[in-house]
């Protein structure tokens, strides 16, 4: 009980003695010990690692799950320590309703059919979505969190006991500078040569032991100083080792990068190739769902696959059949004339680079007229901007008129 007692009372000195020293630096009272300027680009640099760590981490947790709700709860999961359970994903759930609006409407029908097929897709692009959360969870996620959670707790930790350390160091200091002083002014009042006619000569002799008792008392103080500039330095040491693994933090944290860019590559290009699969089959589908919609008819509103909506209003000009003149020359794209009708003004959406001499460079948001020509891929259009005339891709145009 004694050791507890005497324990809790030395705690509670250090902890004054700090007080005191911290409010005497901050009112200017007293001196600062400072670190030198490696140590505090050290500290500097890591409180930004931090800071941008947990920035990304808190983004990206945004970006796989954009639900806060669900956000909150898989957040409470993981500090109960329990599994998170498996929740749908929106792709998979809008697949689940087609497939079951299917069913209900008739998976004979036109619009069953397709309501299944489109379905179907959305299931697997949903499931390429949870595999490209849980990808980046493991491999990118965990191991920022690990680092926010682990390594820079430790360096935070190091640094208050750093902070401490100093704050002991330098009321050292103070207590050697009042100590030195006490003892040269005691020093002074016992130099004078006592008079022992005075009616109190007893003041020399209490100078002299005053004098003495501050020399003790220097001599304690140095003996303290000693002690906290040595703790002072081990800890300095342990918090600059732990400063400098910073640099293999971002050599860790690039390797996760890299990880999460490959996974939202292998995300991306999966959904396409689902997206194109299915376009695909519902293409090949059109002629039995609206046959003769694509047999040369000019006037029909239904566009071809690959197409979009607002580019089926142009008038498609009817091929000539005639007989074939084997000695007449094949004209380039660019030696055929824009036919008089049917030409419409198109907005450029992105930059566009000509794959060879017969397509056209677009730049986003310039107008370019563009037309249909007999036997062109439905994906394509004829463009004209000034004297240049190319093929351009319908999916680069939004068309205007």
């Amino acid at each position: 009980m004694d050791f507890s007692v005497k324990k809790l009372a030395s705690g509670a000195g250090v902890f004054f003695t700090r007080a005191v020293q911290f409010t005497e630096e901050k009112l200017g009272q007293a001196e600062k010990t400072e670190l030198d300027a490696h140590f505090e680009n050290l500290l500097s640099r890591a409180d930004s690692t931090k800071n941008w760590t947990e920035k990304i981490l808190r983004q990206t947790e945004v970006l796989l799950q954009p639900n806060p709700s669900a956000r909150i709860e898989e957040f409470l999961y993981e500090k109960l320590d329990r599994k998170i359970p498996s929740r749908i994903t929106n792709g998979e759930l809008l697949g689940q309703y087609m497939v079951d609006a299917a069913s209900e409407f008739g998976p004979g029908t036109s619009y069953g059919s397709t309501l299944i097929k489109v379905g179907e897709a959305q299931r697997r692009l949903g499931a390429a979505d949870r595999d490209f959360i849980q990808s980046s969870m493991i491999n990118f996620l965990t191991p920022l969190r690990n680092f926010l959670e682990g390594d820079w707790k430790t360096i935070l930790r190091e640094r208050r006991l750093l902070e401490n350390r100093r704050l002991d160091l330098d009321a050292s200091k103070t207590r050697l500078k009042k100590a030195k002083a006490a003892e040269a002014k005691a020093a002074c009042e016992g130099e004078a040569t006592p008079d022992f006619q005075e009616t109190r000569p007893r003041n020399y002799v209490l100078s002299a032991s005053a004098s003495a008792l501050w020399s003790e008392e220097v001599t304690k103080a140095e003996q303290e100083l000693r002690v906290a500039q040595t703790e002072f330095d081990r800890q300095a040491e342990v918090t600059r080792l732990l400063l400098e693994g910073i640099s293999s933090t971002h050599i860790n944290h690039l390797r996760c990068l890299h990880e999460f860019v490959e996974a939202q590559a292998t995300y991306y290009a999966q959904c396409y190739q689902y997206t194109v699969d299915l376009q695909k089959l519902l293409g090949s589908s059109d002629g039995e769902m609206f046959p003769g919609a694509f047999v040369g008819e000019t006037n029909t509103q239904v566009p071809p696959s690959g197409v979009s909506p607002s580019a089926a209003t142009i008038p498609v000009v009817p091929a000539v059949v005639g007989p074939c003149n084997p000695s007449a020359p094949s004209m380039t794209f660019t030696e055929v004339s824009p036919p008089s009708t049917g030409t419409r003004k198109a907005r450029v959406l992105y930059d566009y680079d000509a794959a060879d001499s017969s397509e056209l460079e677009l730049l986003a948001d310039e107008l370019i007229t563009v037309y249909s020509l007999p036997g062109m891929d439905s994906d394509w259009l004829m463009g004209e901007k000034g004297n240049k005339k190319g093929k351009v891709p319908v999916t680069y145009l939004e068309l205007l008129n």
